[in-house]
C-alpha cells in the first residue's frame, strides 16, 4: 500500500503542469514557516499568502463540520508536505493582495513544481477564481477535471459533488457546481440571463451583468447561443428568483460534451 502511495505522488507531482503565462509577473522567494489551513500559509518574513485561483476544504458550521474535518486535515497536510520550512517562487497574476491583507500568489518550489496544481490533481482543492484573479485558471480547471473523474480527495464526497439544476435550491448560500442543459437566453437591459427551466421566477438561473459581459467577448461561445447546450457552472448559489449564480467572468462557465 505504501508502495502504490508513494506511485501516485510521482505520478502527480511529474503531472504538474509547466508554468508560463505572458500575465504573471514574478514576485521573488521567501521560505514558508506556518501552515495555516489547505491554501493559506505564512512565509518567514510575515506575509500571509492565499494560494490564488483555488480553494481547499473548509469547515462549515453544522453536522457537515465533522465529517469535512479529515479532508481539511488532509488538505492542510499536503500543504505542510509541499512547502512547509521549504524556499517557495512567488507569482502574480491579477489582484495581488485580498480584502484580509494576504498576497495572493502563484506557488512554485525550488525544482518548479505548480503548489496548486499539485494540490487540485490529488483532488485537495477546487478551482475558486474571481474576475481580477483569472491567470492559470484554464490550466487548473483541466487539473481538477481529472481529479474529479478520479475521484480522488475531495470529489469522492457528497458535499463536493456537482450538482444538478434540481438540486440548486437545497444547497443556497454556498459554493456550488452546477450541470445542466440551458433552456433559453435573453438579454435585458444589457443583462444576460441563461435560463435553466421554463419558469424564470423559480428555476435555476445564472445572469452576467452589462459591465461583466465584455469579458466574454473573445470567448469561442456566445452566450446568447447557448440554449440547448449543457453547461457546467460554479459560483456562489443564491436566491433571486429561484437559484441563481452570478457569472463574472468566462472560465466559470464549461461546455460539456452531449
Amino acid at each position: 500500500m505504501r508502495l502504490c502511495r508513494i506511485a501516485v505522488q510521482i505520478l502527480l507531482i511529474a503531472s504538474a503542469p509547466a508554468f508560463a503565462a505572458d500575465d504573471i509577473v514574478s514576485g521573488g522567494t521567501a521560505k514558508v514557516s506556518e501552515i495555516v489551513d489547505g491554501d493559506t500559509l505564512v512565509l518567514d518574513d510575515g506575509r500571509q499568502v492565499r494560494l490564488v485561483g483555488i480553494q481547499a476544504p473548509k469547515l462549515p458550521p453544522g453536522r457537515a463540520r465533522v465529517k469535512l474535518q479529515p479532508l481539511a486535515n488532509e488538505a492542510k497536510a499536503a500543504l505542510a508536505e509541499l512547502t512547509l520550512g521549504r524556499t517557495v517562487r512567488l507569482s502574480f497574476g491579477g489582484q495581488r493582495i485580498d480584502r484580509y491583507s494576504r498576497q495572493l500568489a502563484h506557488l512554485h518550489d525550488e525544482d518548479g513544481r505548480w503548489i496548486q496544481g499539485d494540490l487540485l490533481l490529488r483532488g485537495l482543492a477546487r478551482v475558486y477564481s474571481f474576475r481580477d484573479s483569472r491567470s492559470l485558471v484554464a490550466d487548473m480547471l483541466t487539473l481538477e477535471r481529472e481529479a474529479r473523474q478520479a475521484d480522488r480527495g475531495i470529489w469522492g464526497h457528497p458535499f463536493y459533488r456537482v450538482r444538478s439544476v434540481s438540486e440548486a435550491p437545497r444547497h443556497l448560500d454556498s459554493f456550488q457546481l452546477v450541470e445542466g442543459r440551458v433552456l433559453d437566453t435573453a438579454e435585458v437591459r444589457g443583462r444576460t440571463y441563461l435560463n435553466f427551466g421554463e419558469d424564470w421566477r423559480t428555476d435555476f438561473t445564472v445572469t452576467i451583468s452589462p459591465k461583466d459581459r465584455r469579458r466574454f467577448r473573445k470567448e469561442p461561445f456566445d452566450l446568447l447561443a447557448l440554449a440547448g447546450r449543457r453547461v457546467r457552472v460554479r459560483g456562489w448559489l443564491y436566491q433571486r428568483n429561484g437559484p441563481m449564480i452570478d457569472v463574472t467572468h468566462p472560465e466559470q462557465i464549461e461546455l460539456l460534451a452531449e
